[in-house]
């Protein structure tokens, strides 16, 4: 959708309380939601519309979070409008901030501070497992059926077969709940520096869980974009790494997601720095085989 129509657009200004001048499509995101900067004269607003029915579940969970989450690492909410079909979101535009790669060691302390602020902040959310029902597969899945995991080349069986049972305990060691307000969707993709420091952007996974798992899985994005290895940020942790790589090997290997095509690249692209952490954190052989 280059131009929202009609319809979007008067919704839009009943949020806003101004008409848009200009409309920008923006690209970028791993689902086929709308993206729209809207401009007049300095005033700038960034417009969200939901077009599929996952789109839009997945959007009534970030309104949520923008209407119940406030601290600096959140973009200013503006405002909600919850149609049936296709609900739209609007927050500040953030298309001037720095928005990594490339990170340096000022950006990467500035985004751990940051993530630390976002784990002492208080939210009425719910809990992990009822944000994320569909994310506890991992290192049980891939025994179950340990073929698209193989198929990425990322291993052999011969490592799978061995290492795995050590993989599976560890992962089982890591709570996956906690009370802590988390995001669980931090990447490049989703932080960006603006003059009031780190801010972070897509909040459809965010819930109270536990902050280190937190932490653990942006870190397997922030290795593969050049930045420094997840010990260097958290520790070892093993617990954490086992769980981390656990969750995108049981994923990355499946078919591609019609309404998010992307996602299983990057969940490969993540897996190839997670599982080395993992390995190292719980001493395991070095994988022996290299990502296809």
């Amino acid at each position: 959708m280059n131009q929202p129509n009609a319809k979007i657009v008067a919704r839009a200004i009943a949020i806003l309380g101004w008409p848009p001048e200009h409309w920008r499509a923006v690209s970028g995101g791993y689902t086929p939601a709308a993206r729209f900067v809207a401009t007049s004269g300095e005033r700038r607003a960034f417009v969200k519309v939901a077009t599929t029915p996952i789109t839009a579940a997945m959007l009534r969970q970030e309104a949520v979070a923008y209407q119940v989450v406030e601290g600096p690492f959140m973009p200013r909410f503006i405002g909600w409008d919850d149609d049936a079909a296709f609900p739209m979101l609007i927050i500040e535009d953030l298309a001037a901030a720095r928005w990594p790669p490339p990170w340096d060691r000022a950006l990467v302390d500035a985004v751990v501070e940051r993530i630390d602020v976002m784990h002492r902040t208080a939210a009425a959310l719910a809990g992990f497992a009822e944000v994320h029902s569909e994310s506890r597969d991992g290192w049980l899945t891939v025994a179950s059926d340990p073929a698209p995991f193989l198929s990425l080349g990322v291993v052999t069986a011969d490592w799978l077969e061995r290492w795995l049972p050590l993989l599976i305990e560890a992962e089982a060691n890591c709570a996956l709940a906690g009370l802590a307000l988390t995001h669980f969707d931090l990447r490049s993709d989703n932080t960006c520096m603006t003059d009031a420091g780190p801010k972070f952007v897509d909040w459809s996974g965010a819930c109270l869980g536990n902050p280190d798992l937190d932490l653990g899985f942006w870190l397997p994005s922030l290795a593969f974009e050049g930045g420094p290895n997840p010990e260097e940020i958290i520790g070892a942790a093993p617990e954490v790494a086992a769980r981390v790589s656990g969750f995108f090997a049981a994923r990355a290997g499946l078919p591609i997601i019609p309404d998010a095509p992307f996602v299983r690249r990057v969940q490969k692209e993540q897996l190839t720095t997670a599982l080395p952490w993992a390995a190292r954190a719980l001493k395991l052989e070095a994988p022996v085989a290299r990502a296809r």
